[in-house]
């Protein structure tokens, strides 16, 4: 199971989607910004475009007879300069079903159907969430120390770096069976992706939290390949860890995952997770020639050997 959104879910879904488990993702449900922001203004629904994402990443079958895949088909951007611009075919897809259904796991499950996902996509959250986040400027001439933010696209694009990040609201309900597979997962990945507006927010309900603490399964970090700009600038990966604990300070951790070319002291960070009594796996996991994405194939051993699946572990 793995929990995020966006491009670091759909990393740790391509991953896992190359070993013999069983897969289900839990996504965000705060972007505000792009296709899925003005669905969610102008149809007061769940954001599509990290559900879309996830669905992408778990399917490969083709679209009839011909070349094309389902996932080159909900990935892909109407063009034009209409109404339609910018919208992925997923997108669309999605929220059409959404609104027959009257329930986006139903509608979900129906799309994970048709495009032959391997593994179920589940949303956090059943209804749109919002994020406030504290920010502060890294520029010294800047009269505003700090300011409050709220949204996921404007916390985004805000100059500075995120201190703090809240939901709005904050005691929203989890989505049940996202509570339930939690409850029988024998693995749980937390990261990559946006720290502070993918990976942190799900454990700011209530629900998924206490589930994540209590869950018999296996709970993995994995840290990203590089800090993101106006998030996790200047973080090492001690404090990305720490900033999760900041928000749920009994989220038992058993294993953390890190790209060994981009810790730059692998001592440290072994003694910081010998402290949470978290084995370190440390691995070249990121793709020949871009350090800040993940090769699905390495991440995919690395996983193996956090989780305990020898057989992979030792490829």
């Amino acid at each position: 199971m793995a929990l995020g959104g966006g491009h670091g879910l759909f990393a740790s879904l391509s991953a896992l989607r190359l070993l013999d488990v069983d897969i289900t993702a839990i996504v965000t449900v705060a972007d505000d910004g792009g296709s899925s922001g003005r669905i969610r203004r102008e149809l007061g629904t769940l954001p599509p475009g990290d559900l879309r994402m996830a669905l992408a990443a778990l399917s490969s079958e083709q679209v009839g007879t011909g070349p094309l895949r389902w996932d080159d088909v909900l990935q892909h951007r109407m063009g034009g300069v209409g109404a339609l611009a910018g919208h992925p075919i997923g997108n669309l897809l999605l929220t059409g079903l959404m609104e027959l259904h009257q329930d986006p796991v139903s509608a979900l499950d129906d799309l994970a159907q048709t495009v032959g996902a391997a593994g179920r996509v589940l949303p956090m959250c059943p209804r749109p969430l919002d994020l406030i986040a504290d920010v502060d400027s890294t520029d010294p001439d800047d009269p505003v120390r700090s300011r409050r933010i709220r949204g996921q696209s404007a916390i985004a694009a805000t100059p500075g770096r995120v201190t703090s990040i809240e939901l709005v609201p904050p005691d929203a309900a989890a989505c049940p069976q996202a509570v339930a597979a939690i409850d029988a997962a024998d693995a749980v990945l937390l990261g990559p992706g946006s720290w502070f507006t993918s990976v942190i927010p799900h454990l700011l309900v209530p629900e998924l939290a206490d589930a994540l603490q209590r869950t018999a399964a296996r709970r993995v970090i994995i840290v990203n390949l590089e800090p993101q700009v106006g998030e996790t600038d200047g973080f090492s990966p001690e404090e990305h860890i720490s900033s999760l604990r900041q928000y749920c300070p009994k989220l038992p951790i058993d294993a953390v995952i890190a790209d060994q070319p981009a810790v730059a002291d692998p001592t440290a960070l072994r003694r910081f997770t010998d402290s949470l009594s978290a084995e370190l796996v440390l691995s070249a996991v990121a793709a020949d020639g871009a350090e800040a994405r993940h090769d699905p194939t390495k991440l995919s051993l690395a996983i193996a050997r956090a989780v305990g699946l020898d057989s992979y572990a030792r490829q």
